[in-house]
């Protein structure tokens, strides 16, 4: 293996999103690895860039023939990372940056160890993680509820990931995670 792992977890809410956009506008030589997932496309999404959606079918016959390194059943829908993709790229010497949940990060530290380097971004609070779940507009009460539990459990673990940034700032928490990501591809 000679290319690097960053995964980036966090809760849903935290600001994730935000902050991966900036660090791949910024650091150009970052290969997005591409998720498979059977939820909905969301406006403003574009398959093959944000991720591969997918039947659920097609991904229940992906797991049977062992084509991800991980996936996942999150919020009522399936997620993934392909084997090929990732043993590819590192073969290649690739810089590859994923989005996984915090399930997603464990299955990579299984697999490749300190190899895939994980950061995970806790929000400030979670009664704050629910005002932007709320103020996004793009879920159900009940999805939101969901979300929010599932958040309470992904920061009871927050510590055992090789990196932690607070998000309660979101241009600080982007120059903390730069920050990060320079000294591991270096």
């Amino acid at each position: 293996m000679s290319g690097n792992m960053i995964v980036i977890c966090a809760p849903s809410g935290t600001g994730k999103s935000t902050l991966l956009n900036r660090l791949k506008a910024e650091i150009s030589d970052l290969v997005w690895s591409v998720s498979c997932t059977t939820r909905p496309i969301r406006a403003g999404e574009v398959h093959g860039k944000d991720y591969y959606f997918i039947k659920p079918e097609t991904f229940e016959k992906q797991i049977a023939d062992d084509e991800f390194i991980e996936w996942a059943k999150v919020h009522s829908n399936y997620y993934g990372t392909s084997k090929r993709f990732v043993d590819e790229g590192l073969s290649q010497g690739w810089k590859m940056l994923f989005d996984l949940d915090v399930q997603g990060a464990d299955a990579m530290k299984r697999i490749y160890g300190n190899a895939a380097q994980v950061i995970f971004i806790e929000p400030p609070s979670i009664e704050e993680l629910e005002k932007r779940l709320l103020a996004r507009g793009t879920d159900s009460q009940e999805v939101i509820a969901e979300r929010v539990n599932n958040a309470r459990r992904e920061l009871e673990n927050k510590e055992k990931y090789d990196h932690l940034i607070l998000n309660d700032d979101i241009d600080q928490a982007y120059q903390k995670l730069k920050a990060v990501v320079e000294r591991i591809l270096t």
